[in-house]
């Protein structure tokens, strides 16, 4: 169930994989499990956001003007979007894959792999550049959340 738990987390938005290795070791649970977790659900958002956002993207456009919960959920996706675009054009605009990649793996609320592939979308950032900055990216923010928690790098 650990496994599952950590994997489950680190698929929510801003939470992901460098917060879930965190929860995880803190509670105990298996350390190569847990970092196997986080991993996991780093590449899973890291492929299936790319090629998933132009839907969702056509899909908030048209419930934006809905009654009730779904406009409310689509007006903030399209804030979220408006938001993450202009935090990271500067790094991306900048810096391309590395700005990419270092945008996704500081370790803070409003980075990481959910708000870099909507803003590599956002910014139209080709998948096959996108794609691996996300996933080098998060697994450098697991690793810069789980040496600490581990106590295998001193802050």
């Amino acid at each position: 169930m650990s496994f599952l738990e950590v994997l489950i987390l680190s698929l929510i938005p801003t939470f992901e994989g460098r917060y879930a290795v965190v929860y995880g070791l803190g509670r105990g649970y298996p350390p190569i499990e847990t970092i196997i977790a986080s991993i996991v659900g780093v590449l899973l958002l890291s492929i299936v956001l790319p090629v998933s956002l132009p839907l969702i993207d056509r899909i908030m456009l048209s419930l934006e003007g809905s009654p009730f919960l779904l406009g409310k959920i689509a007006k903030f996706y399209l804030k979220y979007l408006k938001k993450t675009r202009r935090k990271a054009k500067p790094y991306v605009e900048k810096w391309g894959f590395i700005g990419l990649t270092i945008f996704v793996a500081i370790p803070l609320p409003g980075t990481g792999v959910w708000t870099g592939a909507l803003a590599a979308y956002v910014l139209g950032i080709e998948r096959k550049i996108t794609m691996p900055a996300l996933i080098l990216g998060g697994l450098i923010s697991i690793a810069i959340t789980a040496l600490p928690t581990l106590g295998l790098l001193k802050i």
